[in-house]
């Protein structure tokens, strides 16, 4: 009961959402109205010659009076847009299609948008209602003038008010970006002016709880962190704002990351859109729980064992851990400088390879991040092949399927999910590595470079940043400011006294000892990526432990792992299944990731968090 009072907490109270008043008031430029006309709309007009060769766009006008325009993404990516008006007869309309054929750097791709299925609410003018929307179509539409960055983040912003402290009260949210209206004008401006950044050139995105923001609360989930607003941006947020892109919000987190369940003392419990009663898994369970409900185009989390793969699994969603390096982890709180690493989560292998390209590669400040130099292609997104699985062998890793009876559920969508790779033309093979249970284990059940690591890097980081409110952990601990949930691991970690001691070198070499035994088992059967589900059990009950997590091959390992949905279980819980390659193989990856997804589509968004209707 004690747990449940928890889960009923939260700091952040329904009217503190600046989308609760926000209205789109800009509507910007709208086509005009034509029967069965087609017209092109120049690539250089989005400026970005790595993604898009070209977009072709169509539109069906029903109506003509209040024009009201549908983005309904389908997973099919044959997208719906509708511009209706209300309040005619019917009998005059004029239809007309419109198609968006990108040509993403090599790999063909036709988005059809035709009318939105029935149900769907129309929407005033200058309203958009972006269920399942890609970036690509939310460009493509900001670049025809069909809708601005103001409209978009509008409209984001509502749904936030709507489902995250009403409703279902996901909870996902930890606090909005009131100037994201105000970013959103300036994008748009720019446009206007000719000058888009790219592909991510004012669309709307969320970040996990543990980035600086100079603009916004960054408190790890914690209590103790409350209200303060680091005195720059995280590295990658850097990266986004160049991009173009707008930060429109914070996500909540597992308190310090430390836990996949994302709950924390600020806030309470965040919830999985699938099933209310259940964890949307951590610790960047606010940001899976955000994308899937489509309170953002795509979403940063940060992973040190599992904290991007295992939401992405628990909400239907595509998340990657990169190759150690890949990314920067400056201005990320830390939970272990060994393993962290932040990158996005998206509900499209496309959507995640667009935000790789803005926001992978070298950091002065990071010199973990030197290894990235020479490793990066020019686009991640030259990787978006249809046929990316045929010829692939691929290695299902079945020790990692089923340790335990209650495994066997998830264990048979992944084997399943590796029979539709074979029907793509992938060749799988089973796939054992000679003592990888010895290998992925340790007194601290796999945790132990976490639990040595975390006291000296956030002292490090806290130190740093003497505008923050505590100094030290052990400072945390004193104020009593964190979840109970959370206690034993930071007093665990605390007691740590020392990095230099045998022990800690020696997991040092395991982590190599890992590495080569899982490039030998890849090398001996002659595979190019292994298969495994990300986290061997569906989300549990909120309040009780939630088991079966395979995130440290990847993150002791080092090596880079995509997840990508998998399939549902018989109860509509969602499951992911894990791709692991190489190092610097993430391009190979998304191949994979994305010629399995465009075969099978089972991502669905879910029913809790539908379209506002907005008449």
């Amino acid at each position: 009961m004690e747990e449940e009072q928890y889960v009923a907490t939260s700091c952040l109270g329904a009217d503190s959402h600046p989308g609760a008043t926000a209205a789109a008031g800009d509507e910007g430029p709208h086509p005009a109205i034509a029967g069965n006309l087609e017209r092109r709309v120049p690539a250089a007009a989005i400026d970005n010659d790595d993604l898009v060769g070209g977009l072709l766009l169509t539109y069906r006008v029903k109506q003509w009076r209040k024009q009201t325009l549908f983005v309904q993404g389908r997973d099919d990516y044959r997208d719906h847009v509708s511009l209706r008006e209300s309040g005619m007869s019917t009998a005059r309309q004029w239809p007309r299609t419109l198609l968006f054929g990108s040509a993403l750097a090599g790999a063909s791709t036709l988005f059809a948008l035709n009318d939105p299925p029935q149900g769907r609410a129309a929407m005033p003018t200058g309203q958009v209602e972006l269920l399942e929307a890609m970036v690509p179509q939310l460009q493509a539409a900001l670049t025809d003038g069909t809708v601005t960055s103001h409209d978009l983040v509008s409209m984001y912003l509502a749904r936030i008010d709507a489902y995250d402290q009403k409703g279902p009260a996901l909870n996902a949210i930890s606090v909005t970006n009131r100037n994201a209206l105000g970013e959103a004008d300036t994008r748009d401006a720019e446009r206007r002016a000719g000058a888009p950044r790219g592909l991510l050139h004012g669309i709307p995105v969320i970040v996990k709880d543990n980035y600086d923001t100079v603009d916004m609360q960054t408190a790890a989930g914690s209590r103790s962190l409350a209200g303060w607003v680091p005195p720059d941006d995280a590295f990658l947020v850097k990266k986004l704002r160049q991009a173009g892109a707008v930060i429109i919000a914070k996500s909540n987190m597992h308190e310090f990351a430390y836990g996949i369940t994302t709950l924390g003392s600020l806030f309470g419990q965040t919830r999985n859109p699938y099933a209310l009663d259940r964890n949307p898994g951590g610790s960047s369970g606010g940001t899976g729980a955000a994308i899937a409900a489509n309170f953002a185009a795509v979403g940063m989390g940060s992973d040190t064992c599992g904290s991007i793969r295992i939401p992405a699994s628990h909400n239907s969603l595509v998340g990657i851990r990169g190759t150690q390096g890949l990314a920067s982890r400056s201005g990320i709180i830390p939970l272990s400088s060994t393993q962290d690493i932040g990158g996005p989560i998206a509900r499209t292998v496309t959507d995640l390879a667009i935000v790789l390209d803005a926001t992978v590669g070298y950091d002065p400040g990071d010199a973990q991040t030197a290894a990235s130099v020479g490793n990066i292609p020019k686009s991640y997104t030259d990787y978006l092949q249809l046929t990316g699985l045929r010829g692939a062998r691929i290695g299902l890793l079945t020790a990692l399927l089923a340790t335990e009876p209650a495994d066997a559920e998830v264990a048979a969508v992944v084997r399943g999910a590796v029979g539709e790779m074979k029907e793509q033309g992938a060749e799988p093979v089973d796939v054992a590595i000679p003592g990888l249970s010895d290998l992925l284990t340790d007194r601290a059940n796999g945790f132990l470079m976490i639990r040595q690591d975390f006291k000296f890097d956030l002292n490090a980081y806290l130190a740093a940043r003497p505008s923050a409110p505590v100094r030290t952990l052990e400072e945390v601990l004193a104020s009593g400011k964190f979840h109970p949930a959370v206690e034993t691991n930071l007093r665990n970690s605390q007691a740590v006294e020392s990095r230099d001691t045998e022990e800690y070198l020696a997991h040092i070499v395991k982590r190599n000892i890992l590495r080569e035994a899982i490039l030998k088992a890849m090398a001996d059967n002659r595979v190019e990526a292994l298969a495994y589900p990300t986290i061997r059990r569906k989300a549990n009950v909120i309040g009780e432990m939630q088991m079966g997590t395979n995130c440290q091959l990847s993150a002791n390992s080092g090596l880079p792992a995509i997840t990508v949905p998998g399939g549902f279980t018989a109860d509509g819980l969602p499951v992911g299944v894990e791709l692991l390659g190489r190092a610097w193989s993430e391009s190979q990856l998304i191949k994979f990731a994305y010629a399995y997804e465009q075969a099978t589509h089972h991502r669905r968004p879910p029913a809790s968090t539908p379209a506002l209707d907005r008449r």
